[in-house]
């Protein structure tokens, strides 16, 4: 494993400028910190909510939401290989105390990649194009306030969390390159659990693949 501590001028400069943020208002902490911490817990509840409220025949987009989650998971045995050939210490073990803001206590696993921009991304990568805008968009706003969080609360350099994103979305558009072999049995957990209104009414919005 390698491990490496050194600083470039774009991380300490862009990291001092979002972390400097923090501790000035109450309430901007405190959702920062939600994000922050809870993204999984969202994404969690984002899905139930979508999953549910699809039309009950509309198969191909609980599939679509499959595949982002199978996305976001991709991109979490990613990072874990990445993270066991080359450690990068977190900002509060390298940065001089009373430097910065942290705002939530984390151990001091390898800094790079970001988990939480790497699995927020995974999902909405996962989406582009193949759910309902609400969605694709929803998931992806999301992830962008994730990657924000994380540095506002002192616990991930910048390219943190773009190469968390970078992993995110390279791990969606991976995951649909093997659609066809997930599709029968997403189709076959959709069609048990597809539960929603019952119309089969054709919107707009369904007749044209969402994009971003």
């Amino acid at each position: 494993m390698f491990h490496a501590a050194l600083l470039n001028p774009f991380d300490t400069v862009l990291y001092h400028l979002i972390n400097g943020l923090a501790g000035h208002s109450f309430l901007l902490d405190q959702v920062m910190i939600f994000f922050a911490k809870d993204a999984p817990e969202i994404y969690a509840l984002l899905f139930l909510i979508a999953w549910f409220t699809l039309p009950k025949p509309d198969i191909q987009r609980r599939h679509a939401l499959i595949m982002a989650g199978l996305a976001g998971i991709l991109a979490l045995i990613i990072n874990l290989i990445i993270s066991h050939i080359w450690f990068r210490p977190r900002p509060f073990t390298v940065f001089p105390k009373g430097s910065f803001n942290q705002l939530i206590p984390h151990s001091n696993d390898a800094s790079f990649p970001s988990d939480h921009a790497s699995g927020s991304f995974g999902f909405a990568a996962g989406s582009w194009g193949h759910n309902s805008r609400w969605i694709s968009r929803t998931f992806t706003v999301i992830a962008i306030i994730v990657m924000v969080a994380r540095v506002f609360v002192g616990v991930h350099y910048p390219t943190d969390v773009i190469g968390g994103m970078i992993i995110g979305i390279f791990s969606g558009k991976v995951m649909w390159k093997f659609s066809r072999w997930i599709f029968p049995l997403s189709s076959f957990i959709a069609k048990i659990f597809r539960f929603g209104p019952k119309t089969t009414a054709v919107t707009k919005e369904e007749k044209h693949s969402s994009t971003l």
